[in-house]
């Protein structure tokens, strides 16, 4: 289960990624974009920003490396997606609570590699 969460989450976000870049050059996308989620992109170094950590993030978990730092950068971006589908877009809400789901799992699955995030006095 775990890896299936990870191929699926990983996939999404590598093809949310290029579908982004496939929108910046003025081409049409090939999954349809939601006009709220691209309102907030007005400018352009926004998109390119999240988009490109959309693609780094996906390829690091469909290759199993570095998984807990693309699960501590996607997990801004995923409360964002979930947010904007709650509150703006009901559309895509489903992919949002699926994302949010297997992205939950996967905290649930790394969280030792989250623990010395919260020592209160480290070691250094």
């Amino acid at each position: 289960m775990l890896t299936i969460s990870r191929w699926i989450v990983g996939l999404i976000f590598l093809v949310a990624g290029i579908n982004g870049y496939v929108v910046l050059f003025g081409w049409n996308p090939f999954i349809e974009t939601s006009p709220e989620a691209m309102a907030i992109f007005e400018f352009d170094y926004l998109l390119i920003i999240e988009k490109t950590l959309e693609i780094i993030c996906g390829i690091l978990l469909l290759t199993n490396q570095f998984v807990p730092l693309a699960i501590a950068v996607l997990s801004p971006i995923i409360a964002n997606i979930f947010l904007l589908h709650l509150f703006l877009d009901p559309s895509l809400l489903l992919l949002a609570i699926l994302l949010l789901v297997l992205h939950t799992y996967l905290l649930f699955s790394y969280r030792y590699s989250f623990l010395s995030l919260l020592d209160r006095k480290p070691n250094i």
